[in-house]
């Protein structure tokens, strides 16, 4: 089977389906959120400059909205999506859901959100320079003596906001994209980014993330051994035999074409 065909056809019709594809979690509803961080990794691989073009679309879109159905969110999701990538890469996006291919990347955001620790009660945090806040208003306060505190450690997978220069004061943002919290803080970040006051960085940050463990998708290997059996011979055995063997030739008669011993 050309695995090639099997991607651009790849197509799921089931929101429900679809979600228990990507992350096993208990709320449906959590699960279509999630679809947007996945969005982002996807987009992330593209570019740079698409991934915070994606991230822009997401703080634009109204708050989701428990009435609607998870049928009309899915398809708002790859509506969005549809904006700056191809139905061949819309295609390639879905089985990259299927096979949970950003699940490790987001975890391991998770787990350096986690060793900060996340201020108590929030959905969204900032750290700068080793000082953490959840309030926008504190932002000034802490950029204020930034350059003091020891500038933080970046990963080369981390998402930075476009800017003429990193020589800036950086502003980790750990958030859920497609939430209020993200949203608000993006808008500050952003702005303060865009004047080169700061170096932007994005980190994918769920406050309440499933306690279900997840399946990625793997290949066993098996690895068979075949038994072989060594024999020790007695070589002067060996050479009496062969030499028994060819007198025996030497002494028969050939009798059309068959050799007779004597």
């Amino acid at each position: 089977m050309d695995i090639s065909n099997s991607i651009l056809t790849w197509n799921v019709s089931s929101p429900a389906l679809f979600c228990s594809a990507v992350w096993f979690i208990a709320s449906d509803s959590f699960c279509l959120h999630l679809l947007w961080i996945f969005n982002s990794e996807f987009m992330a691989e593209e570019s740079n400059e698409k991934f915070w073009q994606f991230v822009e679309t997401v703080t634009e879109l109204a708050v989701y909205k428990q009435t609607e159905s998870d049928y009309s969110y899915y398809n708002l999701i790859l509506k969005k999506a549809g904006q700056f990538l191809d139905n061949i890469h819309i295609n390639l996006l879905k089985f990259a859901f299927s096979i949970r291919a950003y699940s490790p990347t987001i975890q391991m955001s998770q787990q350096v959100a986690a060793e900060e620790p996340p201020p108590d009660g929030c959905a969204a945090f900032v750290v700068v320079h080793t000082k953490r806040t959840c309030k926008t208003s504190e932002l000034k306060k802490l950029l204020s003596k930034a350059a003091s505190r020891p500038r933080p450690y970046l990963f080369e997978r981390d998402h930075k906001f476009p800017t003429s220069s990193e020589n800036l004061p950086v502003v980790i943002l750990y958030a859920e994209i497609g939430t209020r919290a993200f949203a608000e803080f993006h808008r500050v970040l952003s702005k303060k980014s865009k004047n080169g006051k700061i170096l932007y960085v994005l980190r994918h940050y769920i406050k309440k993330p499933s306690s279900r463990k997840m399946y990625l998708s793997g290949y066993g290997v098996e690895l068979a051994i075949k038994d072989t059996e060594y024999k020790a011979l007695d070589d002067i055995q060996i050479k009496a035999t062969t030499d028994a063997t060819v007198e025996n030739e030497t002494g028969a008669d050939e009798v059309q074409g068959f050799l007779l011993g004597n």
